[in-house]
């Protein structure tokens, strides 16, 4: 696991393919970090299904009303149709390029929709600049990023196990 500079500011995402360290960026979209971290800190990503996994492209998950395997209103089929009971969030647009490991808000065809999916970015996807949220990277773990199984939607999906910010996970 990488070292972890600012636990507050430090998401650990338990996957079935194993463990993901993201850095977050309060700095670049204060807004969407403190949802992040709220939802994370409610359980609300725990259980949710990879549902969009698009090789070369990336890896959408955070559907926690249609896609949290072991909630009341799992779907399989509407994963990524859904979203929190939170509002809408503002776009905080940003110059950051979404590279390798980039951790980018999701959102229908308003820019100011993003509300609790996310994306995690396999490759170079810089047409994204400025059209969507970034706000965090993985620092560690990308490698079982990559283990993700893909499809649109993907069969048998992997999931988030647990999503915590570090500063309150004890060691």
């Amino acid at each position: 696991m990488a070292e972890i500079k600012d636990p507050e500011n430090t998401l650990i995402l338990e996957t079935t393919q194993g463990q993901v360290t993201i850095e977050l960026l309060p700095d670049l979209a204060p807004g969407h970090v403190a949802r992040i971290k709220e939802l994370a800190r409610e359980g609300a990503y725990d259980g949710v299904v990879f549902h969009r996994v698009i090789e070369g492209f990336m890896a959408q998950t955070g559907d926690v009303k249609f896609g949290k395997s072991d909630g009341k209103s799992f779907d399989p089929r509407r994963a990524g149709m859904g979203g929190s009971d939170k509002p809408d969030l503002k776009a905080e647009f940003s110059n950051m390029n979404h590279s390798r490991g980039t951790c980018s808000m999701a959102r229908a065809q308003d820019p100011n929709s993003a509300n609790s999916q996310f994306f995690i970015c396999f490759d170079d996807a810089g047409f994204l600049n400025r059209q969507y949220t970034v706000w965090g990277q993985v620092t560690s773990g990308m490698d079982n990023v990559d283990k993700i199984k893909r499809g649109e939607p993907v069969v048998d999906p992997d999931k988030i196990v647990s999503m915590k910010v570090a500063a309150d996970v004890k060691a």
